[in-house]
């Protein structure tokens, strides 16, 4: 099996956009949603690194590239790719990242580095679980689960003892 990429690993990054977009017209074709070519440019850009985007940001991108995009036309497409699961938003940091469980129902924990602002989405079901009961258990009725951790990556870490 081959190694899990990871935002602070080395790893090709090409094929993580590669992979992020196939996903993303398999599921569209699937759930028979349009992925037009602003929503395609727009998950193309929020997966170009593992920091996530905000919206200005993109809209600032899309710019550069001769795009004539008005910050409504960035706000629907990220309300489309949230939408179908392509993109989590990580309200902490009022940004947006790629989900790399797309297709998936899964609630959304993510490791966010202080230092290099990557993120890394967890696959954590035995917490969301437990997130679940306790709810359950004060008679809460939940819509949506998003665990935001902040702290330290590897590479930051040992960037920090090279120091």
């Amino acid at each position: 099996m081959p190694e899990r990429a990871l935002p602070y690993r080395p790893h090709n990054h090409d094929a993580c956009v590669s992979h992020a977009l196939a996903d993303a017209r398999a599921i569209c074709r699937t759930q028979n949603a349009r992925l037009t070519p602003i929503r395609e440019r727009v998950l193309e850009l929020i997966w170009q690194s593992h920091k996530p985007l905000g919206a200005y940001d993109i809209l600032a991108m899309l710019g550069t590239e001769g795009h004539n995009a008005a910050p409504p036309t960035v706000y629907r497409a990220l309300d489309f790719l949230l939408q179908y699961g392509l993109v989590h938003r990580i309200a902490s940091l009022n940004a947006f990242i790629g989900c790399t469980h797309a297709g998936e129902q899964h609630r959304g924990t993510f490791l966010i580095c202080r230092q290099c602002s990557n993120v890394l989405e967890l696959a954590t079901p035995e917490v969301s679980k437990a997130i679940e009961q306790a709810a359950a258990a004060e008679s809460f009725r939940l819509d949506d689960i998003t665990l935001e951790v902040a702290g330290i990556c590897p590479r930051c870490q040992g960037d920090a003892s090279n120091a």
